[in-house]
């Protein structure tokens, strides 16, 4: 097999979605002129499911996951493998560390996206040079896709925040400061960065502020209308789940400045669920910041993470402080 054509298969298995999913026209799906009943706000239940399925609204969201996965294949031909570490015994519960070439240095911990399915941290390794060139390490947490934890978000938001605190707590063994470790995530992994803020870190043996600030990118804040769409299909839901995961609901955990972005070309659902987050924030007095992509899709959002010209790359680096 060539390089090129490992290139592409490795896309292929990477960006594949983890579920049959029926097509979908661009936009909200035409019908015969006949609405149905409403199911969220005015959304019927057509219009709901396509509000939180990204490829109703990106028709290439494919193509952009093709070539994020093919960006990241190839930092590591240029720049090297990054360190792998496990922060618990199960075979999804490990990180890749991509180091910078400085000591005490600032940590950005990002989780990736996938619809709570599939991607993984290999893919999200094309945004680490932006961060090795600016003096800081980028750390992606790998953790089980949902339906290997039964359904379960609250298990797999717990393996996110075991494996923030293993950064915290091992920063200095790969050259990084445990006093400045910042977290982003983005899509179902913006939610579970969200979900993390609000986490009281001292059950894990730190302090209260022991995340420095969180860049939430695209992501989920209350999950009542995720519950309603076709996205519990594989999720068990529950009312103690849907309470517990809506981080919306418990901004007073919050400790750290919160960025909360989106982009103009995203779901309407996504778009409102990230303005209504960080109106929240602001209204409850928390450090909030929204950062507003013009004219961008959804995985272009993350995307623009490895630019530091772009939205979530230049609010990233302001964040962090570099």
């Amino acid at each position: 097999m060539t390089r090129r054509s490992a290139l592409v298969a490795g896309a292929g298995l990477l960006a594949a979605p983890a579920m049959a999913q029926s097509p979908c026209l661009y936009g909200v799906p035409a019908t015969d002129g006949a609405k149905g009943p409403v199911v969220w706000r005015d959304l019927d239940q057509a219009q709901l499911d396509a509000a939180y399925r990204q490829e109703s609204y990106q028709p290439h969201t494919d193509e952009v996951n093709g070539r994020l996965s093919s960006l990241s294949f190839d930092l590591r031909f240029q720049r090297g493998y990054p360190e792998r570490a496990v922060y618990g015994d199960g075979p999804d519960e490990g990180m890749d560390i991509y180091r910078a070439d400085v000591t005490d240095a600032p940590v950005f911990v990002f989780v990736h996206g996938g619809i709570w399915l599939s991607l993984n941290a290999a893919m999200s390794g094309f945004a680490a040079e932006m961060f090795m060139d600016r003096g800081a390490h980028f750390v992606a947490l790998d953790f089980a896709p949902v339906n290997r934890l039964g359904g379960d978000l609250a298990l797999m938001a717990e393996q996110v925040r075991r494996g923030i605190a293993w950064v915290i707590k091992n920063a200095k063994d790969f050259g990084g400061d445990p006093d400045r470790v910042y977290l982003g995530g983005h899509s179902s992994g913006g939610h579970l960065a969200a979900v993390a803020l609000t986490t009281d870190w001292s059950d894990h043996g730190l302090p209260a502020d022991a995340v420095k600030g969180g860049l939430v990118m695209s992501g989920m804040y209350d999950l009542e209308p995720v519950r309603l769409s076709w996205r519990n299909a594989y999720i068990a839901f529950t009312d103690e789940m849907e309470d517990a995961m809506s981080p919306l609901r418990h901004l007073d955990r919050i400790n750290a400045p919160v960025v909360v972005s989106y982009g103009t070309l995203e779901t309407p659902e996504f778009i409102r669920q990230a303005k209504e987050f960080a109106a929240a924030l602001e209204s409850a007095g928390k450090p909030v910041e929204l950062v507003v992509g013009s004219s961008f899709f959804h995985q272009d959002m993350w995307e623009s993470l490895g630019n530091p010209y772009g939205p979530n790359g230049r609010a990233a680096l302001k964040m962090i402080g570099l």
